[in-house]
This record gives structure tokens, sequence and C-alpha cells, in this order.
């Protein structure tokens, strides 16, 4: 005897071995046996074979008229038998039966299950939804299949160029637009990325990776909404001895800090490190607090940048040169002849604003010959440094010693043996195409002025901290338990060592209209200049304050995303100067070991890439470029020949890079698109 029986929702057909009371063993076609449970069977038969029945059952459920059966159906529960008897004839053949089965059990639409081989008919109205919704489904399948065979032919549909940024870094797996991607890709066997940039869905390198960034970082825009900068309504003293001058490049807008010097010749000299206040007038939940603690800080990128704040609200509290403007100053009183530091003050005030001195057209005038002998004359010598060449002496000076203190504590010297690289796009306004002439020109690290600048802001940002630690007051601190490989800066609220800057606490304060930390920050510290001791209650931020910690942790991951971008942006232009200037050589030096290549630096360019075969690190080579990858800023080089003579120890090499942030190298791009998310099977070794 056979039978036709129910298991896990399937049909299936086998030779009766052996029946109990409540439970049979059957032998199926395979060979297999298994145990059925009695109320499982829904159809016993001596012939013909299993197989040959759900094969004629099979050919007649598909001819069903399911609005017809559905008529016919009786009301109320009902077996398949039933149906049977009503749609094909009073005595139906175990084929018809079996027929009927099949179509009842795999039309949930028209009817309900109500057991097994049993069924009832669903309301009419609920059958005329789901049939509007497999019309619907039909109609969206074959919107895929169109689509689909678009991209196939190197065509993108408009709804999938809208969509790009979406299909690619956070799909809705079930939009059509997704899955046309996917299956064009499996037809044509192209990764997802390559088969969009054949159809045209990218409209240029640069815009792919602007707007990929726009649609994960800023997917409302850039734009702000429409807020005004509030006054500061404190009544603040003006620094009246004070003649305060900033030192910033040429597209600097948010000047947020300046510097003044008192006192030359009396014996003691006053250094004043003046910070823009806008903390004075904003307050913590406010909607232009809102907006800066929403993007953390201004996003840097060669020839453009997105604000943190609005330029409304920039300008109301910048250092502008021409007028006595809102500060939080600190004075550190040296001894002018040893310059041991004898003290520190904050000041809440207003102080004169004489110069903003740009470096970037001072670099090769205030050199360093020009601040330590006053005979040496430079040519074409702005009035405004001419006036100022006095102090800006003294804090040359002054910087020399702050680094040569901070070094011994840091156990070994700064190395600055690379320079820093500026980008400047020709005739670019407003935000780059991707298209415009780039020009890369270079500065060395530890400059006159940059070492200035970045020494005061050092003693600042290390006195703060060290002055907020004290008064138990919480703070957005940067630290580093020490030099050693692998121990990287990191975050925190408490005043802790700073082993790579040689200070013992150190907290972002002096770049309140540029950073968030510095804001929050300079909070805390007009908290500490007004209530001295009792700062700790009167601070907006309290020991162990949850927002605080929300602050830091949203700080972190924004500012690493913001410089990986800058990072990235800075290699796209710099393989687009390769490309401009027909450059197809370059000279380099190894740094890093990789499997079967190295890792390599150009001496010229801010430019790392992997070139073939193993080389000793340290080695100077000279490297023929390869094809350059705009989409995933890839360029590789082979080695044609060594510049320089083996060392005898080759590992001394990379002492020079030590304290480096990590390098931004090519790599895959990082896509949602799973081409293993449709019904039919991926292709093996498919990439994205």
């Amino acid at each position: 005897m056979f039978v036709l029986f129910e298991e896990a929702g399937k049909y299936l057909g086998g030779r009766v071995l052996s029946e109990a009371e409540a439970s049979a063993q059957v032998e199926l076609e395979t060979g297999k046996r298994v145990k059925v449970k009695g109320a499982n069977i829904v159809l016993r038969f001596e012939k013909p074979s299993p197989a040959d029945l759900i094969a004629e059952a099979r050919s007649l459920a598909a001819a069903l008229d399911l609005d017809l059966a559905w008529e016919f159906a009786p009301e109320g529960e009902f077996a398949f038998a039933e149906l049977a008897a009503e749609y094909f004839s009073e005595k139906p053949s175990l084929a018809q039966q079996a027929a009927a089965l099949f179509a009842l059990f795999e039309a949930p639409h028209y009817f309900r299950r109500a057991g097994k081989g049993r069924f009832k008919k669903a309301p009419a109205e609920i059958v005329q939804q789901a049939l509007a919704a497999i019309e619907k489904k039909k109609v969206i399948q074959a919107q895929i299949a169109e689509w689909a065979a678009q991209l196939a032919e190197g065509i993108c549909p408009a709804p999938v160029r809208e969509q790009l940024y979406k299909i690619l870094f956070r799909p809705d797996k079930n939009a059509p637009e997704y899955k046309a991607v996917v299956d064009a890709a499996r037809a044509t066997q192209r990764p997802p990325l390559d088969l969009l940039e054949r159809a045209g869905a990218i409209d240029s390198p640069y815009q792919f990776h602007w707007r990929r960034f726009l649609f994960e970082n800023f997917p409302k825009g850039t734009g702000f909404p429409a807020l005004a900068a509030p006054a500061i309504v404190d009544d603040l003293p003006v620094a009246a001895e004070v003649q305060a001058f900033s030192i910033d490049d040429s597209q600097t807008t948010e000047i947020d800090d300046a510097l003044s010097v008192q006192g030359l010749g009396t014996g003691t000299v006053t250094v004043g490190i003046h910070i823009a206040a806008p903390a004075l007038a904003l307050t913590p939940g406010s909607a232009i607090d809102n907006v800066a603690r929403a993007r953390m800080s201004t996003v840097y990128m060669p020839g453009y940048k997105i604000t943190m704040l609005p330029d409304e609200v920039v300008n109301t509290y910048t250092l502008l040169e021409g007028g006595d403007r809102p500060a939080v100053s600190l004075y550190a009183r040296f001894d002018e002849a040893t310059l041991e530091l004898q003290g520190t003050e904050t000041k809440l005030e207003r102080v004169p604003i004489v110069a903003n001195l740009r470096h970037d057209q001072l670099d090769t005038v205030v050199t360093q010959p020009w601040l330590e002998d006053a005979s040496f004359q430079s040519d074409n010598t702005p009035e405004a440094a001419a006036k100022l060449r006095a102090p800006l002496s003294f804090l040359f000076h002054l910087a020399k010693q702050l680094k040569a203190q901070r070094e011994v504590v840091r156990g070994k010297p700064e190395n600055f043996n690379r320079p820093d690289y500026n980008f400047r796009l020709v005739g670019n306004e407003g935000e780059p195409t991707g298209s415009e002439q780039v020009q890369i020109s270079t500065r060395q690290r530890g400059a006159p002025l940059d070492l200035i600048v970045s020494e005061a802001m050092i003693l600042a940002n290390s006195s703060w901290g060290g002055w907020l630690g004290e008064l138990g007051v919480p703070g957005l601190y940067r630290s580093q338990a020490s030099l050693a490989p692998g121990i990287k800066v990191r975050m925190g609220t408490r005043a802790l060592p700073h082993a790579g800057l040689g200070v013992k606490s150190y907290a972002w304060s002096t770049s309140p209209l540029r950073r968030y930390t510095d804001l929050v920050n300079q909070w805390q510290i007009i908290a500490a200049a007004r209530h001295g001791k009792t700062a700790a209650l009167a601070a907006p931020f309290k020991p162990k304050d949850a927002d605080l910690f929300s602050i830091l942790s949203g700080f972190d991951a924004a500012y690493a995303t913001y410089n990986a971008y800058q990072g990235g942006m800075e290699r796209f232009w710099t393989l687009k100067y390769l490309q401009q200037q027909g450059i197809t050589e370059l000279e380099a030096t190894v740094i890093k070991d990789l499997p079967n290549g190295a890792l390599v630096r150009a001496e010229t360019l801010p430019l790392v890439f992997p070139v073939a075969g193993q080389q000793e690190r340290g080695a100077r080579l000279r490297v023929k470029l390869g094809e350059i990858d705009e989409i995933a800023l890839d360029v590789s080089g082979t080695v044609l020949e060594r510049l320089d003579t083996p060392k005898a120890d080759a590992a001394l090499a990379d002492e020079s890079d030590e304290g480096d942030e990590e390098e931004v190298v090519a790599g895959p791009i990082a896509i949602a698109v799973d081409l293993s998310d449709s019904e039919a099977a991926a292709p093996e070794n498919t990439p994205a």
C-alpha cells in the first residue's frame, strides 16, 4: 500500500512497510525510511506509484481555476476531497483528489488551512486584497527584470541612480532598485560597483566620494537653519595694554586664537593666549549648541570645508582684527632671562586684535634668521609683521624652550622630518567639482610660525586641563599612557598624562569655533574663572555626567570619520595631480612590509602606496606607477631601481615615523550589496 502524507509543509508519497495505531513506517522512492504520524496521512492507495500520482496531480492542479474552485467550495470547513467532488466530478479520481489538495494548500489567499487536509474559504474582501497584492508583486518583478536588463546593457535607470548611495551603503534589501542591481550583477557576473560605474550611475569619482560622505554623515544636507548668534551680555573689561595678533593660513575664517606679549625688557614677560569666547553667549541645549553638537567639528578637505557653526555665528565671535573681541585669555608669566614659567592666570575680557597674520604669506619672511637676528632683513616684509617682530622673536625663543622641556618629559625628541602638504584648487570657489587644477605645496613641520602657535596652544591646553583637574571640574581630555608601541591617544574625562606631548594633562580648549570638545571645555573653564574652588558646583557638566560621556563618544566617532574623509580627499587630489602633471615615476621610501611586497611613501608628495616584491625597510626606490583607480583611490607601483645602498640595520628606518597618525592607504570599498540576497543562486567568488 502507498500513502500520501504531509511532512514539514510538503506532500510526499511512499510505500507502507508497517503500521501501528498512530503511525506508519514508510519507505520513500529514494529508499529513505521515515516514521509518519497517522494524522499526517491524507490518502491511501494501491496504484499508481506515488511519483506518478504526484506528477499527474501537479499537472491537474496547475490547470485548476482557483476563482471557480473558490465559488464551488462549500461554506465552512471542508476536506479537499469535498472540493474535488464539487469541481471535477461526483466521484473524483485519486489524481483529482490530490490535485485539489495541492491547489488548496498552495493558495492560502483563497483558502485558509483548518487542519490536515481541511480548509476554509477566505472572505471575499481578503481574496480581492490578496489578488491585488499578487498583481502588484508581478508588476514589481517585471520592473525589477526591466531595470536589471538595462543595467546589464550599460544603462542606469533613473530610480537606481537616485537611490545609488542607499543601495550601496544602507540598502533596503526588499526595494526593487536594490534587487535589480543584485540581479544584474549576477547576470553579468560583474561586481555591483563596477556594474553601476559602467552603467553611468556615478557622475564622477569625486562626486562619488563627496556624495557618499554626505549620504552617511549629512543626510539632510550641509545647510544650517536660520539662527541668530546671541550677543555676549557680560560686561567684560578691555585688556587695554594688550596688542594681540592671530597666525593662521589665508583660508581660515574661524579665527579661534590670538597671542600677545607684554613686558619685554622688564625681566618678566607675560604671554597672552587669547581664545574666541562663543561659550560666553551660547548655552548647552540651545539651538546653536544643538547644531554644533550634531556636527562635532568642522570638516576640512582640499578646496572646501563644512563648518561646525553657521558663518553668521562664526563671524560674531571670531577674533577678527580691528576691534576688541571677547576672549578667554590665559596669561603666562615667564622670567625673561631663563624663560622659567612663574605662574598663569585666566581672564574673561575683551582683547584688542591688531593683526590677523597669514603664515602662507609670511613663511618666507618670518624665518629663523629673521626671528633670531634683529639685524637680519627680509625683502618685502609686511608692515604688520615688521611691527610685531619683537613679540614674534620672543615667542619663537620661548617656543623652542617649551618644546625642549616637553621632549625631556617624553624622553625623546619630536621628529618633524616630513613636510606638511597644502592643496590649492586653482580658480575654485565654493564646492569643488573634481575637475579643478590642483597645486600641491610643502611646508616643513616645525616652521617658526607653526612652532610658535603649536607651543602656545599646547601650553594653554595643558594649563587649563591641569587647572580643571585641580578644581575637580570634569573636561574632555586627550591622554596617552606611554610611547610604547601600540599605545594610542585616547579621550576621557579625567586629567591624565599625554606621553606623546610630554605634558601632565591635555584638554582641547583652543578651537571652540571649530571643535565641539573645545566649546564644552570652554564652558567649564569659564565656570572655573568665575567661581574658583566652587566651580564644580556651577559648571554646566558635573563629575560623572552621562551627557559628557555621550559627547566624548560622539566626538570621537565623528572626528575619526572626518579625518578619514579629509585623508581620502587629499589622496584623491594627489592622484589627480599625478594625472594632471603626467607623472609616471616617483622616488619613494619603504616604510612597511606587505605580503609579496612593500608599502612605500613618496618623497615629494603625500602618497603612500604598495609596490610588488619584498624590499628592505628604509630603502629608497625609483618606482614606476601603475593605473590609477579614482573610485578605489588606488595606485600601485613597480620598482625600477634602488637609489641607496643597503643599511646594516634597516629597523632604524622606522624610528622617524614614531607617533605619526595612521597612513591613508587605498583599500576595497566596503559596500552593503549582498549577491546572496536574491532567490537565485549567486555565482561563486563574485566580488563586491
